[in-house]
């Protein structure tokens, strides 16, 4: 399997992706109205890509994603 050694940057992209993917599973957990997901994590998501260079370039984002956190195989 290979690892993917990527910059400060893109780590903190990737963290903060997984922190809104996280946020967002947990808010459709919640009973009793839509899930509201906090500006906050939005904010801090789009402002992560933005550092680190990918804001439009989603396959190199979920490429960087892939290979930092595989899927578990079968």
């Amino acid at each position: 399997m290979p690892t993917a050694v990527l910059t400060d940057r893109e780590r903190t992209a990737v963290q903060a992706y997984l922190r809104l993917l996280h946020t967002v599973r947990a808010a459709f957990d919640v009973e009793g109205g839509p899930p509201l997901v906090p500006p906050a994590v939005l904010a801090e998501t789009e402002q992560a890509l933005e550092r680190a260079g990918l804001t439009g370039n989603e396959e190199a984002f979920f490429r960087l994603l892939e290979n930092w956190c595989p899927q578990p195989g079968p």
